[in-house]
């Protein structure tokens, strides 16, 4: 009898324990779920500033450009940097993209359908799709990251505070020439990737499958339209417009020192990366449809 009872004050005391246990378990599931919507709700709120800051921003630098308050200078050194100096790197980017689709394309359609439906293929996926995006990638690491730095480091240098001292506007100053530049460079630059993609990926198509340069050429012409190219250059100015404006902003939000540029320049960079992929998943829906 004794041994039941022992029995029953463990059982109870086992009990006891695990009724201490569950609401110990409820509070630490509470607490991660507070710190999980916290968390969300800190990014939200975060991504939520940033957006209208650099709506205000995108803003003042239309309105500096509306009232001619742009130097043409300044504008113009940048357009060359961005353009110019830009186009070897957007080249080879171009001519990659463009030999690695047609070959790609090659080994799908080989014993499959006609070769020469390569040729819209290689030219459509270049002008459409690789030849603005990858473009912008190249823009964004050789450009994009270049601002931010130049930005931030005016900015823990103080230079933009002597900017505001001496009465001049640093958004007329910094981000209207860039942005312009860059709303002209990036059509360029695009134009020139589409021609370059399509013609690397026609020889690569002969080279590597034997299709000759008029079946590609009749594949290619078999399902273009005109809209196509047009499409392309309206992504490349909205990349053109997103990336020098986002660059400048988070250039004027560094802080601490080098350590600060170093860490708004890797910020920069990725916001660049989503805004564009962002741009460019609304871009069918809305232009293409």
């Amino acid at each position: 009898m004794g041994l039941n009872l022992g029995y029953a004050v463990v059982g109870l005391r086992g009990a006891s324990r695990d009724e201490c246990e569950e609401p110990l378990e409820m509070a630490s599931v509470a607490h991660a779920l507070t710190g999980g919507l916290r968390a969300v709700g800190g990014a939200g709120e975060s991504v939520a500033r940033h957006a209208g800051e650099i709506a205000q921003l995108a803003w003042q630098s239309v309105q500096a450009t509306f009232r001619g308050q742009v130097a043409f200078r300044d504008f113009i050194i940048q357009a060359y940097a961005m353009g110019v100096e830009s186009l070897p790197l957007v080249l080879v980017t171009a001519i990659l993209s463009g030999v690695v689709t047609s070959q790609q394309g090659g080994y799908q359609f080989t014993g499959s359908i006609p070769l020469y439906v390569l040729g819209s293929v290689v030219t459509n996926g270049v002008v459409l799709e690789l030849g603005p995006v990858m473009t912008a990638i190249v823009f964004i690491g050789r450009v994009g990251a270049r601002i931010t730095a130049e930005v931030g480091t005016m900015q823990v240098s103080e230079q933009i505070d002597a900017i505001y001292s001496l009465g001049r506007d640093p958004v007329r100053m910094l981000a209207a020439p860039r942005i312009l530049a860059g709303m002209l460079a990036m059509p360029f630059l695009v134009g020139l990737a589409n021609g370059v993609g399509a013609m690397a990926g026609m020889v690569a198509a002969r080279s590597t499958i034997g299709l000759g340069y008029q079946s590609f050429l009749y594949g290619a012409r078999l399902f273009w339209h005109s809209y196509d190219l047009f499409y392309s250059l309206m992504k490349a100015e909205m990349f053109g417009f997103i990336i020098p404006l986002i660059s400048v902003h988070m250039g004027l939000l560094t802080r601490g020192g080098a350590e600060g540029v170093g860490r708004a320049t890797t910020s920069s960079v990725v916001f660049m990366i989503i805004a564009v992929l962002v741009a460019d998943a609304l871009f069918p829906p809305l232009f293409l449809n």
